[in-house]
């Protein structure tokens, strides 16, 4: 046996580079499940670390947020809620929205913010961006635990139960705002490391997304008001999430089963189009980051 033959027969791996267009490789992921921890728990007890009220501020943002519109938006603007308590229809939107909005902001400079490790040491890149998004369901979780403090404050002062029995929807939901947040946030990351502005373009587009999202109105006020600007929401998965959202918690606006379908497909389609662009720039973007 000559000598590259016995290499050939004693090596165990191959290292060779990745040529799929498209690849989730969930197999790979789940070998690296500990490192996908590991970034969890290190975006959870870093980021508040050196803080005077730590965790406590996942809980002062949604609180003011939904004070503030409440002010503005139905106290001035004069929008109303139904039976719902303002604050309470503000509250709800303010956090499922906050949910996608972190895990599109944290991911979109992905490649940008972690260049060093990427640099270094190899694993699934897509772990990073995943980490993030698990991480905001920590913060999701803090902030329905201050929605339900309200919610049995209000039900004391003569509020009726307002669950709807599609409760168990909310999950579901959940995971289209995290999968869309990080098709996004993907996508966004992938284009960053070409193109810097837009790492300052997607915080001032995010805001202006919120006012098309139905996130501090209900879905038919535009449609009533403003029909001429309709489509903005009928397009808008979003919207169709926020509204199921306070459906679901608070039986105040609609459950529209075509607008879940097509922001379902919508959520899909970006996702493995993120996931598509992501594979490609890994593959080259220490060149350019």
């Amino acid at each position: 046996m000559n000598k590259s033959e016995y290499i050939e027969e004693e090596w165990l791996f191959e290292i060779k580079p990745k040529n799929k267009f498209f690849s989730l490789n969930l197999k790979e992921v789940w070998r690296y499940r500990d490192l996908l921890l590991l970034f969890v728990k290190r975006d959870i007890v870093t980021v508040y670390k050196q803080t005077i009220l730590g965790p406590l501020w996942y809980l002062i943002q949604p609180l003011f947020t939904a004070i503030t519109f409440t002010i503005i938006f139905n106290n001035v603007a004069g929008i109303e809620t139904g039976k719902v308590p303002s604050f309470l229809f503000n509250l709800a939107g303010i956090i499922v929205w906050n949910y996608f909005t972190s895990c599109l902001n944290e991911t979109s400079d992905t490649f940008k913010k972690n260049a060093a490790i990427f640099g270094k040491v190899y694993f699934p890149r897509v772990i990073m961006p995943m980490s993030i998004v698990i991480t905001n369901l920590v913060k999701l979780g803090i902030q329905l635990l201050i929605f339900i403090g309200f919610y049995m404050y209000y039900m004391t002062q003569g509020m009726q139960n307002t669950l709807s029995k599609t409760i168990f929807l909310f999950p579901f939901l959940v995971i289209i705002m995290g999968f869309l947040g990080l098709g996004f946030g993907m996508i966004i990351s992938s284009l960053v490391t070409k193109y810097r502005d837009l790492t300052f373009l997607v915080s001032f587009g995010v805001q202006l997304l919120m006012y098309v999202s139905a996130v501090m109105y209900p879905m038919s006020l535009i449609k009533e008001k403003l029909p001429q600007f309709g489509w903005l929401i009928e397009y808008n998965p979003l919207a169709y999430v926020v509204e199921t959202s306070r459906y679901i918690l608070l039986n105040e606006g609609s459950l529209s089963v075509n607008g879940l379908v097509y922001t379902l497909v919508f959520t899909i389609v970006i996702f493995l189009f993120g996931l598509i662009m992501f594979n490609q720039t890994e593959k080259k973007f220490i060149d350019t980051v």
